[in-house]
């Protein structure tokens, strides 16, 4: 799993694999998933951070198991 947040577009990337992306579908203002050949999700984009979240929350990742 790979978390990338891209200041320069504004985004947020979650990449769950690395098979290769064959379609993509944008879910919800702002919301992009990937779907590789078998139809799994294995990638969620999210876009428009600054209207989301304050920079403040930006600097901050927290990663929860169950």
């Amino acid at each position: 799993m790979k978390l990338k947040v891209a200041k320069e577009n504004d985004a947020l990337y979650f990449r769950l694999g690395e098979s290769s992306i064959v379609e993509s579908e944008e879910v919800q203002p702002g919301v992009v998933l990937d779907f590789n050949a078998e139809g799994k999700v294995v990638g969620i984009e999210i876009l428009n951070l600054g209207i989301r979240m304050t920079p403040d929350q930006l600097k901050v990742l927290r990663y929860e198991t169950a």
